[in-house]
């Protein structure tokens, strides 16, 4: 993997983590038009470079992830929640790890999953449109936990983790833009994890090289994704889903378009 291969795939990282497209579908899509390499590296990259990006939703919403500290029964709430939420997760890629290593290398699943993703976004909008929680604290742990339960879909490479939780939250009764933050806080504990397990896994398998590329990465998806953060929030309350629904379908029907015929392999 080259430095500009590199810059290009944590763009995307960035961009699309915490959008409801699938970031290591774009990612399997990028490196397959890059023409890199699947090598144990490069996976360990795809998924260590998601720590930028959760860099960057602790730094924006670093009140909510610190000052519950000052409050013992707020912070035990708080982060009580999140704990519960990950855990199905946890729980299901620890058991299905094997399975869904062999589903990244599979670029037709991506393109599948993204169609069909697409097709639930177009109409999300209209089927849960009575969110009345608005507020973190008013969350009960039983809805934090059926939360988790929808993430797991995202263990399907192309699903999207943002997806899943999102449209989870609005399941539970949770606003759009609420929902869409929670899936920003639940997002840290996940990522840690999956990428603790990854670098545990494959951390002898490292090159001094390849540190100057995970820390340039990391630098790249923290930047990208705090702009994209930033803009999701308010183009959610305003837009919906939908445009995100086309988006998917377009992109998954271009991937399995370029499979077919051999663009990429």
């Amino acid at each position: 993997m080259t430095w500009l291969e590199a810059v290009l795939i944590a763009i995307v990282e960035g961009i699309t983590e915490f959008l409801p497209i699938s970031s290591t579908g774009h990612m399997i899509i990028t490196e397959e038009l890059l023409g890199v390499e699947h090598t144990a590296f490069t996976k360990l990259f795809t998924v260590g470079i998601q720590l930028g990006a959760i860099a960057a939703v602790v730094i924006l919403y670093w009140k909510r992830f610190f000052l519950p500290l000052r409050n013992g029964t707020e912070a035990w709430q708080f982060y009580g929640k999140l704990l519960l939420a990950v855990a199905p997760a946890l729980v299901s890629g620890f058991f299905l790890a094997e399975w869904i290593d062999l589903m990244l290398e599979n670029s037709w699943t991506v393109g599948v999953t993204l169609i069909l993703g697409g097709f639930v976004l177009l109409f999300i909008d209209g089927v849960f449109k009575d969110g009345q929680i608005n507020d973190e604290k008013k969350i009960q742990f039983t809805q934090a936990l059926w939360i988790g339960c929808w993430q797991c879909l995202a263990l399907i490479p192309g699903v999207s983790r943002s997806a899943a939780s999102i449209i989870g939250g609005m399941q539970q009764k949770l606003t759009r833009a609420l929902a869409a933050e929670f899936s920003f806080f639940l997002a840290v504990p996940t990522m840690v994890a999956a990428t603790g397990y990854k670098f545990l896994k494959g951390y002898d398998q490292l090159q001094p090289e390849h540190l100057t590329l995970f820390l340039l990465g990391n630098v790249v998806a923290f930047v990208v994704a705090i702009l994209t953060i930033t803009l999701f929030i308010g183009f959610l309350q305003r837009k919906g889903f939908r445009f995100f629904g086309y988006y998917r379908i377009v992109v998954g029907s271009l991937l399995l378009i370029a499979l077919a015929t051999g663009i990429v392999g």
